[in-house]
This record gives C-alpha cells, structure tokens and sequence, in this order.
C-alpha cells in the first residue's frame, strides 16, 4: 500500500501544478496516453493470439464491462443532461439563455446577502462577547 500511496500523492501534486498550465498539461497527457496505447499494441502483437478479429472482441467486451465506452463516446454531461431531460446549448433559444443568465444573477444577488448578512451576525457575536476572568 506504501507504495500506492506515493503514487496517489504524486499524481496530485502534478496535477495541481500542471492545472495551471493546461498546454503543457495537454501535451503530457497526450503523449503518456500515446505511449501507453503503443505499449499495449506492442505486448498485443508479441502474443501473437491478439489478431484484429479477436482484439475487437477482447476490447469490445472489456470496455463495456467496465463502462469505459459509454462514457468515452458518451460523456457524463451528456447523459445527464439527457435524464434532466436539458436541451443541448445550441438548441436552446436566445431567451432561454436571457433567462437561465438572469437566474444566475438573481442567484448571486441572493448569495451576496446571506454573506452580508452572516458577516453581521457574526459581528454582533463578537460585539457581546465578554473577556474570560
């Protein structure tokens, strides 16, 4: 576990500092991915069992069984937004869009209050707090 462990923070330091940088993140990525994918090309051939007929169908059955290409070819947002039953952007007519930004407005507004308002509770808190004897 010592050893995962390491990895997993590892991973979350590059993605922190690579965050910041997302050409240089993308280029990484792509070429991890690359080379990666060639190395399973690579052990597929040098086993010799792995013809195109059968790569198909070992491929095929193991993204289904894991989901992989559903969400690869799918997408998360996509299937979310089609259980919300949401209209795609370019779908949606220009007073829709008017209207979910004036929503978000209305939204912010109304989160501005509330932190004015905790900010003078807090305040008043403060205010009534006497010294420890």
């Amino acid at each position: 576990m010592g050893i995962l462990n390491y990895f997993d923070k590892l991973e979350d330091k590059v993605r922190y500092r690579l965050s910041k940088k997302p050409l240089v993140y993308g280029l990484i990525g792509g070429i991890g991915l690359i080379l990666f994918w060639r190395g399973i090309d690579l052990l597929a051939d040098k086993l010799g069992f792995m013809n195109t007929a059968m790569s198909l169908v070992v491929g095929g059955i193991l993204s289904l069984m894991t989901g992989v290409i559903v969400y690869f070819f799918v997408g998360d947002q996509i299937i979310i937004s089609g259980m919300r039953q949401e209209k795609k952007i370019t779908e949606k007519a220009v007073s829709e869009i008017k209207t979910e930004e004036e929503l978000m407005a209305e939204l912010h507004e109304h989160l501005t209050q509330l932190n004015d308002q905790i900010k003078e509770i807090k305040e008043r808190i403060n205010k009534n707090k006497f010294p420890s004897t």
